[in-house]
């Protein structure tokens, strides 16, 4: 009888803590999405460089360069944002850009000196274009019905590079990397 008690007592007890505590809104979502995205492009800084320097391709060198300076201004977007809503500039560890840019240093390693090293890395790149592309478009979207159109402005326009960048590395990939990949090794051969 008295563990029946108790149990229901803890049942009360969990009850009112989650009566408490407010129901998860459009507009949290939208803040802890900002936060995964600003971890990402932060990241991303960090990446770019790396992949540059490992890159022999001198397009896909200059291409990654002019990213990495794209990524410096959505960065200060995303801060913009930040400010727009009276919270801190802060990210949340995004395991998903974490594993993107994890299979990025893989491929540095493995195909290091490699025919196929600068369409590794252009495959890479384009995993996180995808990615950003899939974030900003939602958050753009979620800021419009949130009423935040300056929000939504300046996260259009971070999704207009990043859909740039994937329009220019997928010409970069089918105009000259892949076949100078493919033509090394069959030099090499």
């Amino acid at each position: 009888m008295a563990k029946r008690a108790k149990k229901r007592a803890n049942k009360r007890k969990t009850a009112t803590r989650r009566a408490r505590q407010a129901p998860k809104l459009l507009s949290d979502l939208f803040l802890e999405t900002l936060k995964d995205i600003y971890f990402a492009e932060n990241k991303i800084l960090k990446t770019l460089p790396k992949m540059a320097k490992a890159a022999h391709s001198k397009d896909l060198v200059a291409a990654f360069n002019k990213h990495l300076r794209e990524t410096q201004g959505q960065v200060r977007r995303l801060e913009q944002i930040f400010k727009m809503l009276g919270k801190p500039a802060r990210g949340k560890p995004c395991e998903a850009i974490n594993g993107i840019t994890d299979e990025g240093a893989e491929i540095m390693k493995d195909f290091k000196n490699a025919p196929a090293l600068d369409a590794g890395l252009l495959a890479a790149a384009q995993a996180v274009e995808h990615y950003e592309i899939s974030r900003y478009g939602t958050l753009r979207t979620w800021a419009e019905e949130l009423g935040m159109p300056d929000a939504a402005r300046l996260l259009q326009e971070t999704l207009d590079e990043e859909e740039a960048t994937d329009h220019t590395l997928t010409e970069l990939a089918t105009s000259v990397i892949n076949l100078e990949a493919e033509e090394e090794y069959r030099a090499a051969a």
